[in-house]
């Protein structure tokens, strides 16, 4: 992607996490990323197109903050990397925090723009399918169809945390904790 394009959208996700999706006007938005509204025009079409492409970004820049940090393969421990990775969602870090507030406005945003669902539900399948073989990792005695339906639980967890976390609902210690327990119950689970 060019440094432009990727400008555009890191532009794009700090404007939607600060105003909102409604609040997102191409022209701030040209202003916010030193680009013309044309440019914005040029790569992504229309506003739809554009906020397709940031729900994309975000997705992506969160499977490089949730990933494994360290060089070495995957923790020997397949529960603590699981936990590790899930998380690394809630963190106290002015990327994490923007990226959060970003995505679940653009999830509400979803139920009134058609156009955002398709992209949203791909993000959500591959992140729910990436959770899925985290669980058969730490539970291989487990079913798929069990493991599908946990990382559903799971993730799902993590929005509903998120956004309570980001609007003052719960501390993020708290947050963490639930989101701990919540692991441990889906681990001991009867599969």
């Amino acid at each position: 992607m060019s440094d432009r394009r990727t400008g555009i959208l890191e532009a794009a996700t700090r404007v939607i996490a600060r105003r909102g999706v409604r609040g997102l006007r191409m022209g701030e938005l040209a202003a916010e990323a030193g680009v013309s509204t044309a440019l914005i025009y040029y790569h992504f079409t229309d506003r739809a197109g554009t906020l397709r492409r940031t729900l994309e970004f975000i997705s992506d820049r969160a499977d490089h903050y949730t990933a494994e940090q360290e060089p070495s393969p995957r923790a020997e421990d397949p529960r603590t990397d699981l936990e590790r990775v899930l998380l690394r969602e809630l963190q106290d870090a002015s990327e994490v925090r923007e990226n959060s507030t970003a995505w679940g406005e653009l999830r509400a945003t979803a139920v009134f723009e058609p156009d955002l669902r398709e992209e949203l539900a791909r993000s959500t399948h591959t992140w729910v399918h990436d959770i899925a073989e985290l669980l058969a990792r730490a539970n291989p005695t487990g079913t798929a169809p069990a493991h599908a339906a946990a990382a559903e639980r799971l993730t799902a967890l993590i929005e509903g945390l998120s956004v309570r976390w980001l609007s003052g609902s719960l501390t993020l210690d708290h947050a963490r904790r639930l989101l701990r327990g919540a692991v441990d119950t889906e681990l001991e689970r009867k599969r």
